[in-house]
């Protein structure tokens, strides 16, 4: 019997590679002649980087960036076993979780770093960059980010601006000519799981602005600021992106990359399940077991449990999820690919007492599965 395991991390208790071996160590201690492969997967937010390095024997990367407010951080980014695709969480060197609550501006925040690990990939020999967007602390449009690689964004006197969306009030021109020409060959996908536009009432400033330290007021200055770089951005480089979608992700990181580098905007688990080639994994499997750390109503929506699923049902292959946490309307995933849903807990629990926990409880979990598919077999 061939099972393809292939989970999410289960956030803040075992990455994606420790739950797919506990999966395996449940298993084989009821199957001990099943045929496992592990395929840890993500959906394009945390844990990615991490869950493609694992699937694919790739290596980590470590690198001093400039984090959200300037200051210098560590960040990582990870290069795939093929030595030629580097993954990128944008939250590494510009994420939210880098500034402490009172000290949250988005006028100053940059996505500065972010383009420095875009370019510790380029000279590390990256051809094709994948790159997470979520956890932002900022909302300059990318503009630090573009800054990194050679973008100049000029006032009316042609002097540079400063980083952060304050200074992008004063933007008169945008100048591409510094740029490395090696940028117009790499292969960018962005991992995008929302659609909101960069500006208006749907976008990055009104929407994802205020956990970032926006009021009110300052939502609809940021607005403005975004609405003028958009205008000015398109003169130059005749790309429209302020009104596409997924543009206002990440604080417009999302329109920053399609406005300076030949970047396309997909789905999270679309661009995980083709780097590690998911769908090759299931074309002769038996049984296919998934999961994430909860598995609610909102699951449907582009996680990873779905996004597994839906390959393995066009290979007809039946599909089992577990999750720490199954919440309300989890019954809608059985419309989407998934045929059974168990939860991993043995009890009522703390939830510390859960985490530390997790891997022996999947691993409990799975046996008591495969045990009763065992048994099933017999009738």
């Amino acid at each position: 019997m061939k099972i393809v395991v292939a989970p999410d991390s289960f956030k803040e208790s075992m990455t994606a590679l420790e739950a797919a071996a506990a999966c395996e160590r449940g298993i084989l201690r009821a199957m001990p002649d099943a045929e496992i492969v592990k395929v840890p997967m993500a959906d394009g937010g945390e844990g990615t980087v991490q869950s493609l390095v694992d699937a694919t024997h790739g290596k980590l990367h470590t690198q001093e960036v400039t984090g959200p407010l300037g200051n210098k951080v560590t960040a990582v980014f990870g290069m795939l076993g093929d030595g030629k695709t580097a993954v990128i969480e944008m939250a590494e060197a510009s994420g939210l979780h880098l500034v402490p609550r009172d000290k949250r501006d988005p006028f100053r925040a940059t996505t500065r770093g972010t383009g420095e690990l875009m370019l510790a990939a380029l000279q590390a020999g990256a051809e094709h960059i994948i790159i997470g967007l979520g956890g932002s602390a900022t909302n300059d449009g990318g503009a630090g980010m573009a800054a990194a690689f050679g973008v100049e964004f000029l006032d009316a006197e042609g002097k540079q601006l400063q980083d952060g969306p304050l200074a992008l009030k004063e933007l008169s021109g945008v100048k591409v000519d510094g740029v490395d020409p090696r940028w117009q060959h790499i292969q960018v996908e962005v991992a995008c799981d929302v659609e909101n536009p960069l500006t208006g009432e749907n976008g990055a400033s009104f929407v994802f602005g205020p956990q970032k330290g926006a009021n009110g007021k300052m939502v609809r200055q940021l607005d403005d600021i975004l609405a003028h770089y958009a205008a000015k951005v398109e003169q130059t480089v005749g790309k429209k992106i302020d009104q596409l979608p997924g543009a206002g992700a990440a604080g417009g990181l999302g329109a920053g990359l399609v406005a300076f580098l030949p970047a396309e905007l997909k789905s999270g688990i679309t661009i995980v399940k083709e780097a590690t080639g998911l769908a090759d994994h299931m074309k002769d499997a038996d049984l296919v077991i998934t999961g994430e750390g909860k598995i609610d109503g909102q699951t449907i929506f582009g996680k990873t449990p779905i996004g597994v699923a839906k390959t393995a049902k066009q290979y007809g292959v039946p599909v089992i999820a577990i999750a720490g946490n199954v919440g309300e309307g989890s019954e809608a995933v059985f419309d989407h690919g998934i045929d059974a849903v168990f939860s991993i807990m043995p009890g009522v629990m703390e939830l510390s007492e859960a985490l530390a926990n997790g891997e022996t409880n999947i691993e409990q979990t799975v046996y008591n599965i495969c045990k009763t598919l065992r048994i099933s077999q017999s009738f």
